[in-house]
């Protein structure tokens, strides 16, 4: 039994390297970062939008944290990508994924997702996480009083700033081998 989930911060490659360390446990993935997105799309809305609205509306964070905590409950083998997942999965192996805001801004601008706000400079897209993270710092605050940025809660801390997608699902695969081993996990 595998039960990992990783957070982290925008353009860190949370979901890039879930994906890697769930087909290298042969485990399902899911993300809710994915999930979010579509939930934004299916109201004709961006991501920042819809984080906007959840901070005075609480069913846009609760449906995707309520549909975590079920998949927590049920399934045993699993890669959760989410912010708050590692909150709603306790007895998983906690991941945060960690990088300087101007590569995770660089990384996000080069390949922006049909679900976010587009943004024709690199500036514009720092300002645009800026406010994501503090979006998500206000909301889940006042929904769960947690900082999910806090690196205090997990188990494993990796920076993704200078070194490959591919480099950091290594290191975090080797460490969380580490952790099963040590019967952690």
């Amino acid at each position: 039994m595998v039960r990992i989930t990783i957070s982290g911060f925008p353009g860190s490659g949370k979901t890039s390297v879930g994906r890697k360390i769930a087909e290298r446990f042969d485990c399902s993935f899911y993300s809710m970062g994915d999930l979010r997105g579509k939930m934004a799309m299916d109201r004709g809305i961006s991501l920042n939008e819809l984080n906007r609205l959840g901070e005075a509306e609480s069913w846009t964070d609760k449906d995707v944290d309520n549909y975590q905590k079920e998949l927590g409950e049920k399934e045993d083998n699993f890669v959760m990508e989410g912010r708050l997942s590692y909150f709603f999965i306790p007895q998983s192996i906690k991941v945060f994924l960690k990088v300087d805001l101007k590569e995770g801004a660089r990384r996000i601008f080069v390949d922006q997702r049909a679900d976010e706000e587009k943004v024709e400079v690199l500036d514009e897209m720092i300002e645009a996480i800026k406010n994501r993270v503090e979006s998500d710092r206000k909301r889940y605050k006042k929904y769960y009083d947690i900082d999910c940025y806090s690196e205090l809660q997990y188990d494993i801390v990796v920076d993704s700033t200078d070194i490959s997608i591919d480099e950091v699902a290594e290191e975090v695969i080797l460490k969380i081998r580490e952790h099963i081993n040590d019967g952690v996990a």
